[in-house]
């Protein structure tokens, strides 16, 4: 019996999740691989593999170990550093390899919006307000607001930190998204959320955050993505399956 052919997809994104589900409904042996990062995550559809491969030699190893047909890269916008081995590895190992990125968000009218080039940076800008500052970027980028003691925090993230964050008026809320807009206003209005940090990820997912944050006049500083990975890149999830379809003759 022929093979199908194996596609390996780079997680870590809501993108991931739906390219895996479409390719296995073609009939490609999937095999969706997670950094680890995360403790608590849906089972995508097809075969997990959870750990890093060891750099872009690593992967690039994996790849042709594994008889891998077609990659696709669908990690975090702000994976920065797997983006650019999986590029490397996959030119290595002479892969086809496309990005999926979702679109960023863009500020419309109301809001206020102020950016930062990096997670430290937009520590040290966040401005007083009477409120806590809700911050929303993750787990693993906490430390530079260790040193904005003069604020109340609120850090939203989804598995719990290894060890106690020493901040004297830090407060950790567990959630996983998507956030609807009703909960996030009844977030905002119980806790009298002042001001807003985010990772410009985009996507529906976490977006009401910024909605409500122009509803009530707040500010939000917004970390800018790192530069876009050089290659083949798609905005959707369909159209980078297609793409690895037609490569591999689904």
């Amino acid at each position: 019996m022929t093979r199908p052919p194996r596609a390996l997809v780079l997680g870590g994104s809501t993108e991931g999740f739906a390219v895996a589900e479409r390719l296995v409904a073609l009939g490609a042996d999937v095999v969706t691989s997670f950094a680890g990062r995360t403790e608590r995550r849906r089972a995508p559809a097809g075969h997990v593999r959870v750990g890093g491969f060891g750099g872009p030699d690593g992967l690039a190893a994996y790849l042709e170990a594994e008889k891998i047909a077609v990659a696709i890269d669908a990690t975090h916008p702000f994976a920065a550093r797997m983006k650019a081995n999986a590029a490397e590895a996959c030119r290595a190992a002479g892969v086809p390899l496309a990005h999926v990125e979702r679109p960023a968000w863009a500020a419309v009218a109301g809001d206020d919006w102020r950016e930062a080039a990096d997670v430290s940076e937009a520590a040290a800008m966040i401005p007083a307000t009477p409120g806590p500052c809700l911050v929303t970027v993750g787990r693993q980028e906490l430390m530079p607001f260790t040193a904005r003691t003069d604020l109340v925090l609120l850090l939203r993230m989804i598995d719990p930190l290894a060890a106690p964050f020493p901040h004297p008026r830090a407060e950790i809320l567990l959630d996983r998204g998507p956030f609807s807009l009703e909960s996030e206003r009844a977030l905002f209005e119980t806790r009298i959320v002042g001001s807003v940090v985010a990772k410009n990820s985009g996507g529906a997912a976490a977006e009401a955050k910024l909605t409500v944050a122009r509803e009530r006049g707040l500010p939000v500083i917004m970390v800018r993505r790192p530069p876009r990975p050089e290659g083949l890149t798609f905005a959707t999830p369909e159209a980078a399956v297609g793409w690895a379809a037609a490569r591999i003759g689904l």
